[in-house]
């Protein structure tokens, strides 16, 4: 329905980005519910999926040619102790990704994804309520010594959406101030 709406109001579709990350609670995964991976795997996994649907139908039938970000996390990268379920689906959506890069882009439709490292919204806001300390644990371990800022994270989508990166598929871009590094 989203991304119907919007080729109705804008008359097309050439460019998306697909966010979604439910605040799971931090902890090791024999903490987590049933339900709670339910939900988890379904916005953070189904909801990529069913979006890049929509979107190519709405790219290949408008625009013809288009660019499509996903959001992944430095948590897909490796191991994620904290965050264990959230990061392995994470980690599909980087496959997904690569696998839409690979299949799309012959027909002109870039598919990349943005892996940040902490980032200062509302669901770490959550977490830290959540898990006291956890902003100053992982900030220690960043090079940089702090979070990203949202428009940090929006920056690097803006690029890889943008002609700038016409020549840029399949990339997990990592957002991570070194994190990772």
């Amino acid at each position: 329905p989203a991304v119907a709406g919007g080729v109705l109001v804008w008359g097309g579709l050439s460019v998306a980005q697909n966010l979604g990350a439910p605040p799971p609670p931090p902890g090791p995964m024999d903490q987590l519910s049933d339900a709670e991976f339910d939900r988890i795997a379904t916005v953070n996994l189904r909801g990529p999926w069913l979006a890049m649907k929509a979107e190519i139908a709405a790219i290949r039938a408008t625009a013809g040619r288009g660019a499509i970000v996903n959001n992944s996390s430095v948590g897909s990268l490796a191991a994620n102790p904290e965050l264990p379920v959230y990061g392995a689906m994470k980690r599909a959506v980087n496959s997904l990704t690569a696998s839409a890069a690979a299949t799309y882009g012959r027909e002109g439709i870039r598919v990349n994804a943005i892996a940040p490292g902490l980032t200062l919204t509302d669901m770490v806001d959550q977490w830290e309520t959540h898990s006291p300390g956890i902003i100053d644990r992982i900030t220690a371990q960043n090079p940089l010594g702090r979070a990203a800022a949202p428009e940090e994270i929006a920056q690097a989508a803006a690029w890889l959406l943008s002609d700038r990166a016409s020549y840029v598929t399949g990339v997990i871009l990592q957002v991570d101030g070194g994190t990772r590094a």
